[in-house]
């Protein structure tokens, strides 16, 4: 039960005596971040890795969250698009995303004491292809939600009775997610990804996703949504804004947004997921 697992999550906390915690602003490192501030008062630290791969309006939605919440937040400028390793974009790209992410907050722990950096890494997570797990398991970080068996589903629940307004907030990965593996992720094409999105979030759009593959934008929406948007839209404007942020050609998936689409190809190369 969501009531059971939140007494797990608290006395989890009250056994650390003080937590960093890795907090992007997504629904599950915010409910983290709840609880560590909830248990440890001033002796949680809530800190954002900042880069051309978060969207600004993640990151100002972070620190609104943050602020809401109470608890003390900070905001660090990682630099994974300095690795030729990240920006090739091999299918094991997140594992160098979160080694640059916690070799960054390394200094932060040794300096100010804490003896955890904890994340949002829920149960669901770990039946996934997620190599950035491995990455922070390496550096010794902590996951609660995961310790305590607390799935996607629960995360939500347990938000809404605790009451966090953003409960119900979409899953928002980061831009490079929404690239083919092997193509190279580079700066502009990030930006223009992420200019598209915002965008798209400007009609009252949630769960959606701009795929970039070359060229060619290709948007994900809810399938139920997809009729609609066909007969509401102004398709000729839509093209026209989104070719001019850089894109030539501008599609509509309509198998519809599922998240981690891209992961697909990995059943066909061996990848275990």
């Amino acid at each position: 039960m969501p009531t059971e697992k939140l007494d797990q999550l608290k006395a989890l906390f009250a056994a650390m005596d003080r937590a960093l915690i890795a907090y992007s602003g997504g629904i599950d490192s915010t409910l983290v971040a709840k609880i560590a501030f909830d248990v440890l008062g001033d002796r949680a630290l809530a800190i954002t890795a900042n880069s051309p791969s978060l969207l600004p309006d993640d990151l100002e939605d972070a620190r609104i969250q943050a602020a809401e919440i109470g608890i003390s937040h900070e905001v660090v400028q990682t630099h994974e698009m300095d690795n030729p390793n990240y920006t090739s974009n091999p299918v094991n790209r997140c594992y160098f995303c979160k080694s640059e992410l916690h070799d960054t907050l390394k200094p932060l722990v040794l300096e100010r004491g804490y003896p955890y950096v904890v994340d949002g890494v829920n149960a669901d997570d770990l039946s996934d292809y997620r190599p950035g797990i491995q990455a922070a398991k390496e550096r010794g970080a902590r996951s609660p939600l995961a310790e305590v068996g607390v799935s996607k589903l629960e995360v939500r629940q347990i938000s809404k009775l605790i009451g966090l307004p953003w409960w119900d907030k979409p899953a928002q990965p980061c831009l490079s997610s929404r690239f083919p593996y092997g193509e190279e992720i580079t700066v502009a094409k990030l930006q223009r990804v992420g200019q598209a999105e915002r965008y798209l979030r400007s009609f009252g759009l949630g769960n959606l996703r701009v795929r970039s593959t070359g060229e060619t934008a290709r948007i994900e929406l809810p399938a139920e949504q997809i009729k609609e948007f066909v007969l509401t839209t102004d398709l000729p404007t839509l093209v026209a804004t989104l070719q001019s942020y850089g894109f030539m050609y501008v599609t509509l998936d309509l198998e519809g947004f599922r998240s981690g689409k891209l992961n697909q190809v990995l059943e066909g190369v061996g990848v275990s997921r």
